[in-house]
Formats: structure tokens, sequence, C-alpha cells
């Protein structure tokens, strides 16, 4: 028992002392295991101190090389600017100066102008005076002075003014003159057409004189009725074949013709079936007006216009001016004023236009106010005609001033077309007013003897006593007598004023 006491004591000790021996073999230990850490701590502060130390350094060199580096250029821009400053204030002391040049010479320049104004004042109070001391002296006016020197002088040199004249007025007219037929005559060789026209009459035909009867209808009705719808008169007389239409507005005629041919073919003559059949034929005619519209377009080559302008066109197809087809007349002047201006190397599409659209007025001018001119340039505008084509048709009755070459060849087209052979019947009143205005404006001039017209009123010949108007004088008087029936008549194509001076020399031998 005691030894089991001692050795349950003994082993109890021996664990206590191992206890504490392993216990301080730990520390020990740990001691050691610390030691080590904190050294490869402190080493590795220690290098990064270094590397820190190192880094430090070379960020400041950097930055001082950076820094030398900004402070070199900042040196070189003052540089710069010491330059720029001196060149400004260098270029501000040039322009002080040149100022100061400009106000000293604008000065001087005031100071002379002052001088020749007072200068100017003198001499021309100096010249009024010797004027007035000349008219004194001379009795004379500076006008009249004028005068009689021009008069002097021309009497002097008359002989070689006047074959100088002569001598330019017969090259000049010469060239002109072969120039000119050369371009109308290709324009007309281009174009030509045949000229047909209805005035105020249209003649329809019958199958057979008994129709005539069922035309007039009992007591007159049928007649009646034809006449009241269409507006024109129809004379049924002993004609064979035929009865007439008569009436001064073309589309009431052609209506009328078309709403008695169809009724003929029919063979239904009653007022009820006038009243359809005229409103069919009223349809037609509509249509042919578009139709006619259509092809003049075509047959001058113009696109682009608007359908109701083409309409308006087309109505001209029933109305003649002197006896000539419009329609047809306005055709031809846009063919010859396309080639005239072809020729002339100016714009043809603007004068072809404005030749077919010439008359566009005459459509409406017994429903409108106003000259056709005026008419046709409202339309034109409504329909937004270029403007160039206006100012180029407004100008063909000189209503309106030449504004470009184009209206002066529409012009001339107009009267080729209108002067031509054929193209137009005057009445005899015109005609012989005509003659008779010409005669009145040529006698009118002092030292005529006589005159007369003659081609058919294209030339006028004056007869002059040769006492009272010499050969330079001739030459004013025809340009006179040519301006005045330019001012006074209206007229198509050209009329020559003709001037005749015979001087005679009679002697007797005894």
């Amino acid at each position: 028992m005691d030894n089991l006491i001692f050795t349950i004591g003994t082993i109890v000790s021996t664990l206590i002392v191992g206890s504490i021996l392993g216990y301080y073999a730990r520390q020990t230990i740990a001691k050691k295991q610390a030691g080590t850490i904190e050294a490869k701590l402190n080493k590795l502060v220690s290098e990064a101190k270094t590397e820190a130390k190192e880094t430090l350094i070379k960020a400041k060199e950097k930055a001082n090389k950076v820094l030398e580096e900004i402070k070199t250029q900042e040196k070189d821009r003052q540089k710069q600017l010491t330059r720029m400053e001196e060149r400004l204030l260098k270029k501000e002391q040039t322009i002080d100066q040149r100022d100061s040049q400009l106000e000293k010479d604008y000065s001087e320049l005031k100071t002379k102008v002052s001088k020749i104004k007072k200068i100017k004042e003198e001499i021309t109070g100096i010249y009024q005076e010797k004027l007035k001391e000349l008219e004194k002296i001379s009795q004379l006016s500076q006008e009249q002075a004028k005068i009689e020197l021009l008069a002097e002088v021309e009497k002097e040199h008359q002989q070689v003014l006047l074959e100088r004249i002569k001598k330019l007025s017969a090259d000049g007219k010469e060239e002109l003159n072969k120039k000119a037929q050369k371009i109308i005559a290709l324009a007309m060789q281009r174009y030509s057409a045949s000229q047909a026209s209805e005035i105020t009459s249209t003649s329809v035909s019958l199958p057979s004189d008994d129709l005539k009867g069922r035309i007039i209808g009992k007591e007159g009705r049928n007649i009646k009725a034809l006449e009241k719808l269409t507006g024109v008169e129809i004379l049924v007389d002993d004609t064979p074949g035929a009865i007439i239409i008569s009436g001064f507005d073309p589309i009431r005629r052609q209506i009328a013709k078309i709403t008695l041919e169809k009724l003929l073919l029919d063979g239904r003559i009653q007022p009820a079936r006038i009243e359809e059949t005229f409103e069919k034929a009223k349809e037609e005619i509509s249509e042919k007006i578009m139709e006619a519209g259509e092809a003049a377009v075509y047959d001058v080559g113009i696109v682009g216009l608007n359908p109701q302008l083409t309409k308006a066109l087309g109505r001209l197809r029933f109305r003649t001016s002197y006896g000539q087809n419009v329609l047809l007349h306005s055709v031809e002047v846009a063919h010859l004023s396309g080639a005239i201006a072809s020729e002339l190397g100016i714009n043809v599409d603007i004068a072809k236009k404005a030749g077919l659209l010439h008359d566009i007025g005459k459509a409406v001018d017994h429903e409108v106010q106003g000259s056709h001119v005026e008419i046709g340039r409202k339309i034109l505008k409504k329909f937004d005609i270029d403007e160039k084509v206006i100012e180029a048709m407004q100008a063909h009755h000189e209503e309106y001033p030449y504004e470009s070459l184009e209206s002066i060849v529409v012009q001339v087209a107009d009267a080729i077309s209108g002067s031509r052979p054929g193209a137009r019947k005057d009445t005899l009143e015109a005609y012989l007013k005509r003659l008779e205005e010409l005669e009145n404006i040529a006698n009118s001039f002092s030292g005529i003897e006589k005159s007369y017209a003659i081609q058919a009123g294209r030339e006028i010949r004056v007869f002059v006593k040769p006492e009272q108007i010499d050969d330079l004088a001739a030459h004013k008087l025809a340009k006179n007598i040519a301006d005045q029936i330019h001012q006074e008549l209206k007229y198509p194509g050209e009329i020559k004023v003709n001037v005749i001076r015979e001087t005679r020399a009679i002697e007797y031998a005894h």
C-alpha cells in the first residue's frame, strides 16, 4: 500500500516535473521561432525602406528633370512672346506713323480741294462774264450762236456730209439687207402654210332640197329652235343643195353646222331632238377644240403646257383676224420665230412658245374687256408661264417696249405671217382709209409738191419742191415722215417712204 502510494506519488511528481519541463521547452522553442520571424520582418522592412528610398530618389530625379524641361519651354515661350510684343509694337508705331501721314495728306487735300473750288468758281464767273460780253457784242444768245454755227458748218460741209451719209447708208443698208433677207427667206422657206378661213358664214350641204322644209318645220318651229339654241342665223333660200349659217362667232357657227349635219343624218328633226343633238354637238366641238390645241402644241414641239391653256389655244381654230385663221397664224408665227431665233443664236424655245401664244388673248377677247395683248398677258400669268415668254409676246403690237431680242423676233414673225400675199384680206374701206392717211401724213410736211400711196399702201412716194428742199433735207424729210407714220398708224409689215427730188435747169436760146 505504501509502495503503491509511493509509486503514484512518484508518477504524479514525474508528470508535474515533465509538464513544467515541457512548458519551458515549448516556451524556449516559441521564443526561438519568434526571433526568426521578427528577423525576417525586420529584413523585409529594411529592404522596403531601401527600395522606397531608391524610388523616392528616382522620382525626385524625374521630377527635377521634368521641371527643368518645363522651365526651358517657359523660357522659349517667353522669348517668343517677347519677340511678338516687339513686332506688334513696331507695327503699332508704323500704323501710328501712317495714320499721322494720312491725316496730314487729308488735310492737304481738303486745302487743295477748297482752292480748286475757289479757282473753278472764279473761272466760271470769268466764263459767264465773257459769254455775256460776247452775246452783247454779237447780239446773239448762246443757243442762237450755236444754231448759227452749226448751220454754217452744215452749209460749208453739206456736200461732204451728204456723200458720207450716202456712203454709210448704202454700205449699212446693203449689209443689213443681205443679212435680213437671208434670215427671213430661210425662215419662210422652212415654214409655209396655206390659209383657209370662213369669215361670217358657213355652208351646209343637203342631200335633197326637200329637207329644207323639214329644217324649217311647222310654222318655223324647228328653225327657230335651232337659231335660239345656237345663237346664229340660218338662211334657207333658193340656193340648191345647201343652206347658209350666218354669224360672227365661228364656234357658234361650227356647233350649228355639226348639229344640222347630225340631224340630217338622223332624220328626226323636231325641237326636243334638236336640243339633244345641240348638247352633243357642244361636247364634240369642245373635244375638237382640245384636239386642235394639242395638235398645234405638238406641231410646234412645245411640252409641259397646261391643258386649260392648250384648250384656250384650240379656241383660236375658230377665230379669224382679217380673214386669216388665228390658230394657223399662231403656229406659223411660232415656226418663223424659231427659225429666225435659230439663225440669230438666241433662245429658240422662248421665241417659239411666245410666237405660239402671242394671240392667246383673242380666244376670249369677245368675252373679256381689254386688248388681246393685255388679256393674253393675264392668261399667261395665270398659268405661270415664264416671264421671259410673256415679255417676248407682249410687244408684237408695240403696246409694250421690246425687252429682249426674242420680243423683236416674234414681232417680225407676226408681221411676216400677216403681210405675206394671200394671208389676210383687208376690207375696201380699211384699204382706202390707209392710203388716205398715208398721203395726209406726207402732205402735212412743208416743201411737199405731191405724194402718192402705192403698192397697196406698202410704199409712199413723195415729190418735193427742189427750190425749198435740198439733198440733205430730203434725207431728213424721209426719216421724219417714216417716224410720223410709225407713231400714228398701226399696220402689218413695212411701209417704204420714197422722197424724190428733181432738179430741172431751163434756159432759152434766141
